[in-house]
C-alpha cells in the first residue's frame, strides 16, 4: 500500500459572507471524492487505521470568503491553443457576473505577460455582452504566450489592481507559476484566490481523470485517421501516416486509434519500439492486408534521436520530429528492401488545437469554469479544479504537477489498443 497523499487545500481564511446564489445544491465542505475507487484499495487503508486518500468536492458553498461587491478578478490563457478555451473564459465571466454579481472581471493578454507592464498590453473588460459569442470561435480572445515572467512583477500587478482571484487556465507550467504567484501573495499577506483551471489537450495533469479539449481532439484527428486509411487502401502497398498530439502521453493517439478500426499502428511515449522492430512488423501487414494506417505520437520514439538538450520557451526539451523520421525512415528502408510502396503524411496538429469546442467538451468547459469560481469564491488558492471518478473536485496544484499522467502498458487502455490494431505488443 502506497503512502496515502494529502490532498488538502489552501484556504484564504473563513467563510462568513453569506452566498447570493439560490435555489442551489451547496457542497459542504465534509463532501470528498476518493482517489482509488475499488474496494480492495480502500479495504488496506482502512486495515491500517488510516482514511484513504480523498480530494475536497468542487461545487457552490452556502458561505463564501469575498464580498462580491467589493471584488475583482482576472483571467489569464497561457500555452499553447487547446478547443474549448474560449468556453472556459465565457463560463468563469457569466457565473462571477450572474451567480456572484461580479462587475470587474478584467482579461490579461497573452497569458502571464499581461501581468508584466513592460510588455504593454492593456487589460480587457470582460462582460457577459464580450463574451457572449466566444464560444462559437476556436483558440482565445484573450491570446496566450509560453514562458516564464518575473513573479514578483506579476504579483504586483495584482496588488495594484486590487484583483482577489485570479483564473489560470493553462498546463502544468501555467500551474505552477499559478503557485509560485499564490506563494509570493501569502509572502506579503495579501489575499489573493489562485485557481487553476487544467488545459492540455494532452490529457497528462496528474489526478484528473479528462481535461477539456481532449474530446475534441480524438473527434477531429478521426478525420485524419479517415484520410489516412482512404489514401492507404485506395493504392498497392498503400501507407497512412498521421502524427498526432502527445509529447509523453499517448491518449490522443491511443483513443484514436480505438475510435477508428482502420489503424494497424499506434505508437506512443510509453511503450519504446525500434525501427528494425517497426519495419518488420509493417512489412507483414503490407504483404497480408495490403495497406497499413500508422498513427504516432509526437513525443513517440524519442531515444532514436540523439539529444540535444535544447528547450523551449515554456522549458520543455525539444523533441525530434517523429513522424518526419518515419515519414523518410519508412520509404528508404522499403527502396532498399525493394518493396515499393506508396506513403501519404498527415499532420493535422495545429487545425485540430485551433477548432472549436465540440458539444460535450463545450458543456465540460462550463461545468469546469463554474466550479472554479465557486472555488475561488470560498477562498481556496493553489489549486486545479478537477475531475474524478465523473466528479468535480479540488486539487492542489503540487501534486498535480508533480509529473505527467500516463498510459501504463500493463493497464487497460493499451491492451485495448493492442486487441483493435492487431500490432505486436512487442517491436523491438
Amino acid at each position: 500500500m502506497e503512502e496515502a497523499k494529502d490532498f488538502t487545500i489552501q484556504r484564504l481564511g473563513d467563510c462568513t459572507v453569506p452566498s447570493p446564489m439560490s435555489g442551489v445544491r451547496f457542497t459542504r465542505d465534509e463532501e470528498h471524492v476518493l482517489l482509488h475507487s475499488d474496494l480492495g484499495t480502500i479495504r488496506l487503508y482502512l486495515d491500517a487505521g488510516s482514511e484513504p486518500p480523498k480530494f475536497e468536492a468542487a461545487g457552490p458553498r452556502e458561505k463564501i470568503f469575498f464580498d462580491p461587491s467589493k471584488l475583482s478578478c482576472g483571467i489569464v490563457t497561457c500555452g499553447g491553443l487547446c478547443p474549448g478555451l474560449n468556453d472556459v473564459i465565457r463560463s468563469v465571466v457569466l457565473s462571477l457576473h450572474h451567480h456572484y454579481g461580479v462587475r470587474m472581471i478584467y482579461g490579461f493578454p497573452y497569458g502571464y505577460e499581461g501581468l508584466e507592464p513592460k510588455f504593454g498590453h492593456q487589460p480587457i473588460m470582460l462582460t457577459p455582452q464580450v463574451v457572449s459569442q466566444i464560444d462559437e470561435m476556436g483558440g482565445t480572445i484573450l491570446g496566450s504566450s509560453r514562458g516564464n515572467q518575473d513573479v514578483p512583477v506579476m504579483v504586483d500587478t495584482l496588488e495594484r489592481m486590487r484583483i482577489g482571484i485570479l483564473f489560470c487556465i493553462g498546463g502544468d507550467g501555467t500551474q505552477r507559476g499559478a503557485l509560485a504567484i499564490s506563494e509570493e501573495a501569502s509572502r506579503r499577506g495579501l489575499k489573493i484566490g489562485l485557481v487553476g483551471i487544467p488545459k492540455t489537450i494532452d490529457n497528462d495533469i496528474s489526478y484528473v481523470q479528462m481535461t477539456f479539449g481532449f474530446e475534441t481532439a480524438v473527434s477531429e484527428a478521426k478525420r485524419a485517421t479517415s484520410a489516412a486509411y482512404a489514401e492507404a487502401a485506395g493504392a498497392r502497398n498503400g501507407i497512412g501516416l498521421v502524427k498526432l498530439m502527445g509529447r509523453d502521453s499517448g491518449f490522443i493517439a491511443a483513443f484514436s486509434a480505438l475510435v477508428d478500426n482502420e489503424v494497424n499502428f499506434c505508437l506512443i511515449p510509453e511503450v519504446p519500439f525500434t525501427l528494425d522492430g517497426f519495419f518488420s512488423a509493417l512489412k507483414q501487414q503490407l504483404e497480408q492486408r495490403g495497406h497499413a494506417v500508422i498513427v504516432v505520437a509526437e513525443g513517440a520514439g524519442q531515444e532514436l534521436f540523439e539529444a540535444t538538450g535544447e528547450r523551449d520557451a515554456s522549458g520543455n526539451i525539444k523533441y525530434g520530429d517523429i513522424g518526419i523520421l518515419l515519414r523518410d525512415g519508412i520509404k528508404e528502408h522499403f527502396k532498399r528492401t525493394g518493396m515499393e510502396i506508396n506513403l501519404k503524411y498527415i499532420d493535422p496538429s495545429y487545425m485540430i488545437r485551433s477548432q472549436q469546442a465540440n458539444p460535450h467538451d463545450s458543456a465540460f468547459c462550463l461545468l469546469l469554469g463554474h466550479n472554479a469560481v465557486h472555488a475561488g469564491m470560498a477562498g481556496r488558492t493553489g489549486m486545479i479544479v478537477g475531475f474524478w471518478n465523473h466528479q468535480f473536485t479540488h486539487v492542489p496544484i503540487p501534486p498535480a504537477v508533480s509529473q505527467r499522467k500516463k498510459i501504463d502498458p500493463e493497464g487497460w487502455i493499451w491492451s485495448s489498443v493492442l486487441a483493435s490494431t492487431g500490432q505486436p505488443a512487442v517491436m523491438r
